[in-house]
């Protein structure tokens, strides 16, 4: 390919990144407030989702660019097994914004909402003061600040207090 082929294509994938994100940001928009979901959670989760566009546009551009893959290869499969050992050393992290992504899109937990954790280890009932990429902020009756894993929020069972 010659180099105005390629401009031409890196600029045609620009335009179609611009396109999605935008389009990816009116539907997060148009869902959280059909959910009533906080605005701070929606950046988050679209935080996450235009960073894997940008990784996909990155990858796509090196393949315009006519890297060599040989070479590429083997440099990025080293960086996946150190990416891959942090993530398994992180393994509490990685699944904490997992689990921030589905609370996002399908639990009713919301700020403001009263919970109790039903769990044999884990007695705390309070009030949702934020819901953050990591955990859950509650303030409990007796007035503590307590944090707590997202994935606790996903795998414990929780009952919603009117």
């Amino acid at each position: 390919m010659d180099l105005k082929t390629k401009l031409a294509l890196i600029l045609l994938l620009i335009v179609v990144l611009t396109l999605v994100v935008f389009l990816t940001k009116k539907a997060l928009i148009r869902f959280s407030l059909l959910k009533s979901i906080e605005p701070h959670r929606r950046k988050i989760v679209g935080g996450l989702i235009y960073s894997s566009y940008y990784l996909i546009a990155l990858f796509v551009i090196l393949i315009i660019v006519g890297v060599d893959f040989n070479q590429f290869g083997l440099f990025a499969s080293s960086v996946l097994a150190v990416l891959g050992i942090s993530f398994f050393a992180q393994w509490s992290m990685l699944s904490n914004l997992t689990a921030s992504v589905i609370l996002f899109f399908y639990h009713p937990l919301r700020i403001g909402s009263r919970i109790k954790i039903l769990d044999s280890e884990i007695n705390f009932c309070g009030t949702v003061k934020d819901i953050t990429g990591f955990y859950v902020l509650m303030k409990t009756d007796d007035e503590r600040i307590i944090t707590i894993p997202n994935t606790t929020i996903l795998y414990k069972g929780i009952e919603l207090i009117n």
